[in-house]
């Protein structure tokens, strides 16, 4: 008997842990994050990893259960890359970073995000194709990926996002062919403007190769 009582003991000890473990988790993986930018302005000087969790952090926010669901640093003049420990915030709803310098490819991790309802990326200087992994994010609606140098094509896993309402991949460098099933068929002509994108109602609003 004495043995049961001790394994509840434990467990109730566990259980009373595990939302600082995971938000110790969410801490060094945006801890992580902050190590590849430039921070001019010193807008992540609050990112204290020493804490028990990142819910006191300055542009962080979290749900009643500590988690982190959003994510605002949307022009805060930093720089750098991207890198795969985002994808490692499971509860984000929320992830602003427009309006930046920064540059590299968007890591495919982030269609991890299963939560993520809005994701705003634009303004920065992204580079290569958008991930095909995005497709996984079903409860996305807003999708802003525009004023980039993104290339290649639109990828057709994403007209499975049918909660998707607002898309703009605009004044990027993307090619190819637009989707004309799924949530695609409402977004407006000016979402792809600015591209090396095919459709006849584009006429005027893109350059003639349409090569990939």
């Amino acid at each position: 008997m004495a043995s049961f009582f001790s394994s509840l003991f434990l467990l109730s000890i566990l259980l009373t842990l595990t939302p600082i473990l995971c938000t110790n988790s969410e801490g060094n993986s945006l801890h992580a994050l902050r190590s590849k930018f430039s921070d001019p302005k010193n807008v992540l000087q609050s990112w204290d990893p020493t804490l028990v969790n990142p819910c006191t952090w300055f542009h962080v926010t979290c749900d009643s259960n500590s988690h982190v669901i959003r994510l605002d640093l949307g022009n805060s003049n930093i720089s750098g890359a991207l890198g795969s420990e985002l994808g490692e915030l499971k509860h984000l709803q929320y992830l602003e970073l427009y309006g930046n310098k920064i540059e590299g490819k968007i890591p495919k991790e982030l269609g991890n995000l299963k939560n993520l309802i809005s994701m705003d990326l634009y303004g920065n200087n992204f580079q290569g194709e958008i991930p095909k992994s995005f497709s996984k994010l079903k409860s996305l609606r807003f999708l802003r990926l525009n004023n980039n140098k993104l290339s290649g094509p639109i990828p057709r896993e994403l007209t499975t996002l049918s909660n998707l309402k607002v898309f703009d991949v605009s004044n990027n460098n993307l090619c190819g062919t637009i989707p004309v099933d799924g949530p695609f068929t409402s977004f407006p002509i000016e979402s792809f403007e600015n591209n090396r994108l095919n459709g006849p109602e584009l006429q005027g609003l893109v350059s003639y190769d349409f090569g990939c």
